[in-house]
């Protein structure tokens, strides 16, 4: 049973609209403060698969629509969670919203997948605000698990 629970983070990134959605549907930015490796850029309809390297992990992430500076709405990997992207301008920059939902957990499986989702989440607004603001790879995604 799918579960009606979801995971939000939100960030204001002091940035245009347009550079900011750019970052998040072109892997040339986007591995600069999240994944290390893409299949392509975010296009509606198509599956990319993102990479990981120092974890040694991936995840397919299909593309179920994209609304230029607005929306980008996807569907991840083996237990097919849903992933929205939403873009606002504000006076100051873009807001960004992530919400994660579709879960099929129950119990402490959902627990903690709400718990790596809301950190992970954050992580990466974190680091594309630092990026995108600031010009610096915070490294916050392969610095989260150091393997030593």
């Amino acid at each position: 049973m799918e579960s009606k629970i979801f995971v939000q983070a939100q960030m204001l990134i002091r940035k245009p609209i347009q550079e900011v959605f750019e970052a998040f549907i072109n892997p040339e930015i986007t591995t600069n403060f999240w994944f290390t490796k893409s299949t392509g850029k975010l296009e509606e309809g198509k599956i990319i698969t993102w990479e990981w390297e120092m974890y040694g992990a991936k995840s397919e992430v299909k593309v179920l629509q994209i609304i230029p500076n607005q929306l980008i709405k996807t569907e991840w990997g083996l237990f097919s969670n849903n992933v929205d992207y939403e873009f606002k301008e504000m006076e100051k920059g873009t807001l960004v919203i992530i919400k994660s939902y579709g879960y099929s957990e129950t119990g402490d499986g959902l627990l903690s997948v709400i718990n790596d989702n809301t950190g992970g989440f954050t992580t990466v607004l974190d680091g594309c605000k630092a990026y995108l603001e600031h010009g610096i790879n915070l490294r916050l995604i392969e610095d989260k698990f150091p393997s030593k």
